[in-house]
């Protein structure tokens, strides 16, 4: 079993590429190379392979690193199933991971809501996307600043907050409060419910 994210970007008519493009494959080749692991194509849309564990962390470091730009938001498809051809990049690849997740994707754009997943298994859709759902009422409106503290404690889980208070060149007091203003305490549980859930469905 493998997952499929793939995604568009919204509101990237306002705004410069150059302002968010660098961000977007530095976050993606943390996760894989192009064009096996990952590409991009007409201009805001993307997919990424992972493991499926990984996948709902992927997701939501994404969207953060996208939301440190103002107005800027990703809507992302998690698709988990399996891989039946492999091209010469992912966006020849197909099985169905690709497809659930290309169906979210379209679901997504039909709700207006920016995130969800299909792991066909219903029972196990509807509980996940409830707390998709829950999560997104406070990740959709992520300021700059807490997207990029969340961007920066996914992407180094075993900084220390002074090490993290160094790279962002605040007080360390102030990592904390930036962590609990942007619910990064409930994002963690989040991830591990969702990590317990996949091990469910892999055994």
């Amino acid at each position: 079993m493998i997952a499929i994210l793939t995604a568009d970007i919204i509101n990237s008519a306002g705004h410069e590429t150059a302002e968010w493009m660098h961000l977007l494959k530095e976050t993606l080749s943390g996760w894989g190379a192009t064009p096996n692991d990952w590409e991009i194509y007409r201009g805001d849309e993307f997919q990424l392979r992972s493991s499926p564990e990984k996948a709902l962390q992927i997701a939501i470091e994404l969207k953060a690193r996208l939301k440190v730009i103002k107005d800027l938001d990703l809507r992302i498809a998690i698709g988990l199933g399996d891989e039946d051809y492999r091209g010469a990049g992912i966006s020849e690849s197909n099985g169905t991971a690709y497809q659930r997740s290309g169906r979210m994707l379209d679901k997504l754009k039909s709700q207006r809501k920016n995130m969800g997943i299909d792991t066909g298994d219903a029972h196990r859709n509807r509980s996940l996307n409830l707390v998709i759902d829950l999560s997104s009422d406070f990740m959709d409106n992520w300021t700059p600043v807490s997207a990029e503290m969340v961007a920066l404690s996914l992407a180094s889980p075993y900084s220390t907050q002074s090490e993290m208070a160094g790279e962002l060149k605040i007080k360390q007091s102030a990592v904390s409060q930036r962590r609990k203003r942007a619910r990064y305490p409930l994002v963690q549980q989040v991830l591990e419910f969702y990590t317990e859930t996949v091990k469910e469905l892999e055994s």
